[in-house]
């Protein structure tokens, strides 16, 4: 049940070595300045970046997976520190390249490509630099703003020292005198099975009286993300923050827009949804958090092997090779399960070029910790079939592709489980629930937290002040905008802001969650209808890796995400869900 790192090193001994050794690539890559016009000093140099690739990706990865398995071990932390400290030298190192290759020309770059097959696996990657020649600067430029490449980062370093290696859970008397920890793994299934509704807001505050209590910490904080924002912007003349980070991979504005219009405007069904939540809980208000008590009531809990063995069976009809994958994912060694004191928190998958993906759990015997093992796979499941059809350099697929295939696991797990045992009411009602919570979650909230970064992204360009009460006014705005509900008869939900670590650690993620959504939802369908092809196409997306342009990636797929049609099958599933719903508990 937990990982075995010896894989990527047998002994701390020889990961160490490996640190020393990639001290030698920095005085390698400065070397090469200035001899890049020479095609076979242009083509050593792209080799010695692929090994850097596959060296540090090793090297990096050990010391992190090290670290999140205890964010309170000191050396495991200055192991991490001492990573992006060579991270950043050899970036340092490298700052003159982009510009010096594209003083060379496009023509002359492709010749060189034509002439040695061995760099083949470089020429998307080239023409993805041109296409960002306007927003490069100047070798001198470029190695200035390299030195800063350290800073840039400390916004999530802060914030992880913050909520994770400074934190310490809250202990709580419940109504019945019992005495319980909450924890960041824990509250939420505590409130799924608390009846009592003081409980249930004991329960809640004990987790975001935190982000209260350091309020304006993380107000700073986020702050400091904002101005590293905003100094990409300006220092590389894009027209604003979200163009920045949507720009290298050329995904057009429009598709966030677009998702943003539809999501914040097309959620009727949903508002519904919670009022329906609010009758057949018997509720006086229904509370933000009251969304993890379930309609219909089990204390039905599941082992970790239960939930890989549900996944499975969930995709037994699919071809061996895609289970053969799953299997492997899963396999003991690479997988950490359960929750630990210092261990980060949530789950992920972590893969690095050529080598086996790692996965990330803090299972808690949920049926959610049950669709997060599937979830999880399929990250891992598209790092395995990328490395197995793609080289070192075009392995690494995009955020925005990167979700399709963990939601696309987790619609065939809940069709599985909706296939299963009898069809009474209330289990009915169960599965309704859960797969109007999937919509409700990956698709609403995660567009609601990334209209948030773009409300207060627009504060920063604009030069307003960034305080703990400007960034809490814009989520009390989005709550009710987007589920017609105020968060300020809460006292703690307002900071909502400062509890979700991707708006720190990973700036406009989170709305390539309901993107994916979107993708994976239509995917699926056609697969589930056999439309012909459905699968070879959803697993040639996944063996892409990191080959094209994630927008023209999903459309070779079949789904266009251009046209807000896309978004608008989401919203007409949710609608016939809730229906649905509404007709089973009235029956």
């Amino acid at each position: 049940m937990n990982w075995n790192l010896q894989y990527l090193f047998e002994t701390e001994q020889q990961f160490e070595q490996s640190v020393a050794q990639l001290s030698d690539y920095i005085d390698k890559l400065k070397s090469m300045e200035g001899t890049l016009h020479e095609k076979t000093k242009f083509r050593d140099f792209l080799l010695l970046q692929k090994k850097l690739e596959e060296d540090l990706g090793r090297t990096y990865q050990y010391a992190h997976l090290r670290s999140d398995l205890n964010r309170k071990d000191v050396q495991n932390m200055s192991w991490v520190a001492k990573m992006q400290n060579l991270l950043a030298q050899i970036n340092q190192a490298m700052s003159w390249s982009d510009p010096e290759i594209l003083s060379l020309g496009e023509d002359k770059v492709y010749s060189f490509l034509d002439e040695f097959p061995e760099i083949e696996e470089f020429r998307f990657s080239l023409e993805k630099l041109f296409r960002k020649n306007e927003h490069i600067l100047d070798t001198k430029s470029e190695r200035l703003l390299s030195y800063f490449d350290p800073i840039s980062n400390r916004g999530g370093d802060l914030y992880s020292s913050l909520s994770v290696s400074d934190y310490t859970p809250k202990t709580i008397r419940l109504k019945d005198k019992t005495k319980v920890t909450v924890t960041q793994g824990n509250w939420r299934s505590l409130i799924a099975n608390s009846k009592d509704a003081s409980d249930r807001k004991k329960i809640f505050e004990a987790i975001f009286s935190y982000y209260e209590e350091h309020k304006t910490t993380y107000a700073d904080i986020y702050h400091t993300v904002l101005l590293t924002n905003k100094a990409k912007k300006e220092s590389r003349n894009y027209s604003s923050i979200l163009e920045s980070y949507l720009f290298g991979n050329n995904i057009p504005t429009s598709v966030f827009l677009n998702l943003v219009k539809v999501a914040s405007s097309q959620n009727q069904s949903l508002k519904k949804y919670i009022q329906l939540r609010k009758e057949i809980l018997g509720l006086k208000e229904h509370y933000t958090y009251d969304r993890f008590l379930e309609l219909a009531h089990s204390n039905k809990t599941y082992t970790y092997e239960e939930a890989k063995e549900m996944f499975f069976k969930s995709i037994a009809h699919l071809p061996k090779n895609f289970q053969d994958k799953a299997h492997e994912v899963l396999k003991e060694g690479f997988v950490d399960v359960y929750e630990k004191d210092g261990k980060r928190t949530g789950a992920y998958s972590s893969s690095m070029a050529n080598l086996h993906p790692y996965i990330l759990l803090n299972f808690n015997h949920t049926l959610d910790d049950v669709f997060t093992v599937a979830h999880e796979a399929g990250h891992s499941i598209h790092s395995m079939y990328a490395a197995e059809t793609q080289p070192t350099m075009l392995q690494d697929y995009t955020i925005f592709v990167a979700e399709i295939a963990s939601t696309f696991n987790e619609h065939m797990l809940l069709d599985y489980l909706m296939k299963q045992g009898s069809t009474s009411k209330e289990e009915k009602i169960m599965l309704l629930q859960k797969a109007i919570d999937e919509i409700y979650a990956t698709f609403y909230r995660q567009t609601l937290f990334a209209e948030y970064e773009y409300e207060a992204s627009k504060l920063i360009e604009n030069n307003e002040p960034i305080h703990y009460e400007a960034l809490s006014n814009i989520m009390i705005r989005l709550y009710k905008k987007y589920y017609d509900q105020d968060i300020k008869k809460e006292k703690v939900k307002q900071y909502v802001w400062a509890y979700i670590p991707h708006l720190f650690y990973t700036p406009f993620y989170v709305y390539q969650y309901a993107t994916s959504f979107a993708a994976s939802f239509k995917l699926y369908k056609d697969v589930k209808e056999n439309k012909e092809g459905a699968f070879d196409r959803y697993v040639g997306l996944l063996k892409s890796g990191g080959s094209k342009y994630p927008v023209e990636q999903v459309r070779e797929a079949g789904v266009d995400f251009t046209k807000e049609e896309t978004f608008m099958a989401v919203v007409e599933r949710m609608n016939e869900l809730v229906n649905e719903l509404e007709k089973v508990i009235r029956s």
